[in-house]
């Protein structure tokens, strides 16, 4: 069997498409992913206990850990769920993996969902040029879903066939007697092996054949199966490479929670190993140990006991790997934050007051998140290259789309709230704070138009004379100072408000607004710079200006409901 140039850039091209899939489906998802799809997900993950019910009830559908772990990295990537519900699915999705294992073994079955891609892609393709934005995002949900098995089945295809041709790895038989060193070479040839197949389930057959020739015995064939654990995280990782940070920490976490597994097993290997033997010959069944026959059977038993105790194990460590991994991957500047309801995204607490709680902190990071935007806007008007240009600009526009997504769904837990019992008091701090979502939204909306008209004098290489561009820089900075003095009053109480502070930071904005007006006007007649920078430059002002009202309205809102 020759493996060519050919076939390796067959296989860079097979990973490419199945990257590419993932974008897509992870991009479509965020598009089509309303209250409806987020609000099931998350009941469905609500406990851990549910997402690993979740986790295992998707793997056992799709016959696949590693599909359902890719879709889980594309939930995450769009914000559908969150790092502690993904990791209660990842664990579920280990135990569901076994089902497949238990098909494999008994009925030799498997289901591949690839077989329904290309008919998926010619029923969606029609939808990509509907004039229903809806339609069409659907449609590139659909077609990004089935490039991603088609990319899975593409891997496969470029890479050596060893699952048809297993005598290649009949050499192995001479390495069996090593002690714990066999067992560490066999558990790294089942992680390869998963790793080059991209299925554990087609590496457990793959196992099956060779302890069926008699090659390798049951522990050695054991110790694949755990290697196919570590294996099978590998192509969620590959997925995750393209996403943003909470995905990326998610695949880790699949990874560390396999890895700790594989660990506890490995510390009590031959003793596990006779438990399940005990188990069987007291079943009835062969041993393991001394026919081959029973190998398939205890392979499953194997495979089930350890998922299902690992999970059982390490559910309640769930927060620490969620702080693990987000400090093996933190959070960067250049990385893209998503989509995240920090607070109240876990339902409704035990009494509406409770609610209006966590619903005025969440509040105060949707006020931050408004600032991140403008801290954007002020790093695209001063950049000079033009990839530093893009990046920033794009950044505006996703965190502009994140306000919005933001408003929508605070005002729908508000909404949710209210229908509670609610003291007058209560009622008095809900209303406000539907006031105060509105306001920072149109904080939002200004700060896009500051950041578009920017953008435009970019895109056609107006130059400013560094009178402008220090006018510019002075206004955002009083902008900047309003913001901090509206996230001071968001975060205190609000019956503590520093209203002149920030009436008295509007007033300077707005003077300074007057001020650059009319030398604006002037410097126009005089021509000192060129109409069309005047233009931009007026633009770029006024949206400043609109930003500092929309900015002392938060304040104000809040005191004219307790002044």
């Amino acid at each position: 069997m020759q493996y060519t140039f050919i076939d390796f850039l067959a296989l860079i091209g097979a990973l490419g498409f199945f990257l590419y899939g993932m974008k897509i489906m992870s991009e479509a998802l965020q598009k089509v992913a309303g209250d409806k799809l987020r609000s099931i997900l998350a009941a469905m993950t609500s406990s851990r206990i549910k997402g690993i019910f979740t986790g295992f009830m998707i793997t056992a559908l799709v016959q696949s850990s590693t599909a359902t772990t890719v879709m889980l990295v594309s939930f995450v990537n769009a914000g559908l769920i969150n790092l502690i519900q993904a990791i209660g699915v990842v664990m579920g999705a280990n135990i569901g993996t076994t089902v497949t294992a238990w098909l494999i073994s008994l009925l030799g079955f498997k289901f591949s969902i690839s077989y329904i891609s290309l008919p998926l892609i010619g029923i969606s393709f029609p939808f990509m040029f509907s004039r229903s934005k809806k339609k069409k995002s659907i449609a590139e949900l659909l077609i990004g879903f089935a490039m991603v098995f088609l990319g899975l089945e593409f891997l496969k295809e470029s890479l050596p066939n060893i699952q048809e041709h297993p005598e290649i790895l009949r050499f192995l038989a001479g390495y069996t007697e090593m002690g714990i060193w066999s067992v560490l070479l066999f558990l790294g040839i089942g992680t390869l092996l998963t790793f080059i197949i991209q299925s554990s389930s087609a590496t457990m057959a793959l196992t099956l054949v060779m302890t069926n020739n008699g090659w390798i015995s049951y522990d050695m064939a054991a110790a694949m199966v755990l290697g196919e654990n570590i294996g099978t995280t590998i192509t969620a990782n590959l997925a995750a490479s393209i996403a943003n940070v909470s995905a990326k920490r998610t695949a880790r976490a699949h990874l560390i929670f396999n890895l700790v597994g594989v660990i506890w097993v490995l510390l009590i290997f031959n003793v596990f190993l006779r438990i399940i033997d005990q188990f069987l010959t007291g079943a009835g069944l062969a041993s393991p140990f001394v026919s081959a026959q029973g190998i398939p059977v205890a392979l499953s038993v194997f495979h089930t006991t350890f998922n299902v105790f690992n999970a059982l194990l390490l559910v309640g460590f769930a927060p620490l790997i969620a702080v693990l991994v987000t400090r093996l991957v933190p959070l960067k500047e250049e990385d893209e934050e998503e989509f995240r309801l920090k607070y109240i995204n876990t339902g409704i607490l035990s009494t509406a007051e409770l609610s209006l709680f966590q619903a005025k902190k969440e509040i105060s990071v949707y006020a931050r998140r408004s600032k991140k935007m403008m801290d954007y806007t002020r790093s695209l008007f001063n950049a000079q290259k033009e990839p530093d240009v893009d990046f920033y600009f794009a950044k505006v526009e996703k965190y502009e789309e994140i306000s919005d997504r933001m408003e929508e769904e605070i005002a729908t837990y508000l909404t949710k709230v209210s229908s509670g019992h609610l003291s007058p008091y209560g009622s008095q701090r809900l209303q406000t704070m539907l006031k105060l979502i509105d306001n920072i939204e149109s904080i939002s909306d200004s700060c896009q138009n500051v950041a578009r008209a920017i953008y435009r004098q970019k895109q056609k290489k107006i130059s400013f004379p560094a009178s402008l561009r220090d006018n510019v820089n002075k206004m955002l900075d009083l902008v900047d100072k309003a913001q901090d003095i509206m996230i001071d009053n968001l975060d205190d109480d609000y019956h503590n408000v520093k209203v002149d502070s920030a009436i008295d930071m509007e007033y300077k904005i707005n003077r300074f607004r007057n001020k650059l007006k009319k030398e604006h006007i002037k410097k126009l007649k005089e021509k000192e710079y060129k109409y069309d920078a005047g233009v931009i430059y007026n633009d770029i002002i006024s949206h400043c200006e609109r930003m500092g009202d929309h900015i002392v309205n938060v304040t104000e809102s809040i005191i004219e409901k307790f002044d």
